[in-house]
């Protein structure tokens, strides 16, 4: 425990520790060791002494606010995310007050240490880019979030390097804009689709509908349609993922629903009800929006739709598509699609090019 505790303190300065050590002695022996027989001390001479003390008192006791002004100084400098920052909160929720308040006294040790402690990450952006291209959207991301990774992160990744960076060339490869001519490919008819054909922006979501995040981009889309109306073409395309036991079914059941002309109604019902998509649920969502049941049953016993289904997989997988949701504008694959004010601003940007 002592060994653990003064590994979480290796960032405060050695002087700020020396200092709190001694107000905290101090108040302990004031408390313990018996007063040894002096004279009396006259009225004024007891005043005047007790003068500095009194104002020396509240400088070297703190208080919680110190604890959290550290913590929160250094998961700045460090990153939220880091395990700096984590061992410092731990750290500061048993710290007295008192040795809070003299670490901030202390701040530059602290900045050097976080920037040795840095290094690493610097190390890893720097040497990434380099493979990657400065210039890439990937480059940019690793600028961005390997900062609040910390120094143990960045250095076990710099020690399977060759597998990091494979990885992230995937994910740039992954994110370079689509050919016309695969786009066309995404964007045909034959699953759910609302808007013209024509339209200047066109958008295909890759899904699963027992992804609970593709909930929220289901949330999203729903508010991007209400928003642009015919200015933009949606296309749904199934991706079902394969430890989600119900959402390959779940995908036929909607490209049944699709055949009677409910498609967005029950993809609604279906993200509505995510956990509870059985076979019996999928009949009750049918029957609630007045679906004919005999074709509706048969298409599921006999797999009408399965084929369909896994030919929406195969057009993901030709255009890199490995999770979801995965939503592709215009060619281009959105950071976020569950950002609806994101994806918002990008379409914006679009329909207002020439």
């Amino acid at each position: 425990m002592t060994s653990m505790f003064s590994s979480r303190l290796s960032l405060l300065g050695r002087g700020a520790l020396t200092a709190a050590a001694v107000a905290l002695l101090a108040t302990g022996c004031n408390q313990q060791a018996k007063p040894a027989p002096t004279k009396a001390a006259t009225p004024a001479a007891t005043k005047a002494a007790a003068a500095p003390a009194a104002a020396a008192a509240p400088a070297a006791a703190g208080t919680a606010a110190d604890c959290t002004t550290l913590a929160g100084n250094i998961c700045k400098a460090a990153g939220e995310t880091s395990n700096e920052c984590k061992s410092i909160q731990t750290a500061t929720k048993l710290l007295p007050p008192a040795a809070c308040k003299a670490a901030l006294g202390d701040t530059a040790y602290t900045t050097k240490r976080l920037g040795e402690m840095g290094k690493a990450c610097a190390d890893l952006v720097k040497k990434l880019c380099a493979d990657l291209g400065p210039g890439t959207a990937t480059c940019k991301m690793v600028t961005e979030k390997t900062p609040g990774f910390g120094a143990d992160r960045c250095n076990k990744m710099l020690g399977d390097y060759a597998k990091v960076l494979g990885q992230l060339k995937q994910m740039e490869a992954a994110n370079k804009p689509l050919s016309a001519d695969k786009l066309a490919k995404i964007a045909a008819p034959g699953g759910g689709a609302f808007g013209p054909k024509d339209a200047k922006v066109t958008i295909v979501e890759f899904s699963d509908f027992q992804c609970p995040y593709c909930t929220r981009a289901a949330t999203a889309m729903t508010a991007l349609k209400k928003k642009y109306g015919t200015k933009v073409r949606f296309v749904f395309r199934q991706f079902p993922l394969s430890f989600h036991k119900q959402a390959h079914l779940a995908a036929q059941a909607s490209l049944a629903a699709n055949a009677q002309g409910k498609f967005w109604e029950y993809h609604d019902l279906l993200f509505a009800n995510q956990k509870a998509l059985g076979r019996p649920d999928l009949e009750k969502y049918a029957t609630k929006l007045g679906l004919d049941m005999a074709k509706f049953k048969a298409a599921l016993d006999k797999g009408t739709y399965k084929a369909a289904v896994d030919a929406d997989m195969k057009l993901g997988q030709s255009v890199a598509v490995r999770g979801t949701p995965t939503m592709i504008i215009n060619g281009t694959r959105a950071q976020n699609a569950a950002d609806a004010t994101a994806l918002g601003k990008q379409i914006d940007a679009l329909l207002a090019a020439k």
